[in-house]
């Protein structure tokens, strides 16, 4: 029984320091944009690189 005088206080601290934790993120802005990530994955990258184009003008000149 005694040992609950340190553990409820433990436990309210973790708490505390869970809830300060969320809210940070939340300010910070580690929730602002949940779907570009799960987009950005289904975009294709149709460019070419630069290097792929200057070789290509380059034979194209020869």
């Amino acid at each position: 029984m005694e040992v609950l005088y340190l553990l409820v206080p433990l436990s309210l601290l973790l708490i505390a320091l869970i809830v300060w934790i969320f809210l940070w993120a939340i300010r910070s802005g580690q929730f602002d944009d949940l779907e570009g990530p799960a987009h950005r994955i289904l975009m294709d990258d149709d460019d070419t690189p630069a290097e792929t184009g200057d070789k290509n003008k380059e034979q194209e000149k020869s």
